[in-house]
């Protein structure tokens, strides 16, 4: 069975190479107290039985330069896949894209918009500031799937940009931190608006943020998880460690998410496991056996 980790982080020591310049200029506290490089993060994928990795750019260490990911993408693209970080905003943000997207190779986008955390500020007016028009065009048209990191409330929003930008694809990250009383639904519509599943075009990533929230606030993740992955279906469920952000080894933040998963058959176990993102990241060709050869 071929398995994809969709959300890691790698931190350099090489300070000179790679220095810090985190989003809100606060660098994150996990960084500093437990950062891990690219042969870390390998040798916890390998004990974890890994095959591939998709690698998050740290955005509350290095902002928007991705190029210790970029780098590091270039010496391992059998093993390694990555998620950029630009600025939204920025005048030159479609040339940002070609650049990072076009030719470092990074194979996704992310946007921290509406996250809840006071050290890295919400972009302009979020996910409908129109001024994030030209990144929208640019990730519909290239088919570039974008992680957003938002609240359930801000569901609706999403969903208009789905209608909007018929090409592009979102994955939420760390489950778009949804509503997890029992009669609600995960993520709200509005009149007009599609739901997001019935989109067709959004993924939601679980995540240990994602399962100790709901195991902090009702005592159990089991009920939100069997609701996403009914709703959603393992076609559009994945998984992501969040190592080294989220505390603990890579296979013990695997074991955290898998044992929260409803009793599946084969088929969709392997689909949550590593087909989504084999698939949404155009991994063809990965070989299970031989990606962890490096």
């Amino acid at each position: 069975m071929f398995t994809v980790d969709t959300h890691t982080h790698i931190i350099s020591p090489d300070t000179d190479t790679y220095p810090a310049s985190p989003l809100g200029g606060h660098r994150s506290n996990w960084s500093q107290e437990r950062p891990n490089d690219i042969d870390g993060l390998l040798r916890e994928a390998d004990a974890a039985e890994i095959d591939h990795l998709v690698v998050v750019q740290a955005s509350t260490v290095y902002g928007f330069d991705n190029s210790y990911v970029a780098d590091e993408l270039a010496r391992h693209p059998d093993r390694l896949s990555g998620v950029c970080s630009v600025d939204f905003l920025s005048p030159t943000v479609v040339d940002d894209l070609n650049y990072w997207v076009g030719e470092r190779g990074f194979s996704g986008v992310r946007i921290r918009a509406a996250d809840g955390t006071t050290t890295v500020p919400t972009p302009g007016r979020g996910l409908y500031d129109e001024r994030m028009a030209p990144v929208w065009q640019f990730l519909s048209d290239q088919r570039v799937p974008v992680c957003i990191q938002m609240h359930a409330q801000h569901a609706p929003i999403l969903a208009h940009l789905l209608q909007q930008y018929t090409g592009l694809t979102a994955i939420l990250d760390h489950a778009g931190r949804p509503q997890l009383g029992e009669e609600e639904t995960p993520y709200p519509s509005a009149p007009g608006l599609p739901d997001l599943a019935a989109t067709d075009r959004v993924y939601v990533k679980l995540t240990p943020p994602a399962i100790l929230r709901a195991q902090r606030e009702t005592g159990s993740a089991a009920v939100i998880v069997k609701k996403l992955v009914d709703q959603f279906g393992p076609a559009h469920v994945m998984w992501g460690s969040n190592f080294p952000a989220s505390d603990g080894s890579l296979s013990d933040l695997e074991a955290l998410i898998r044992t929260q998963l409803p009793e599946l058959d084969s088929t969709e176990h392997e689909q949550i496991a590593g087909g989504t993102a084999r698939w949404l990241y155009n991994l063809v060709g990965s070989d299970a056996t031989a990606s962890r050869e490096h």
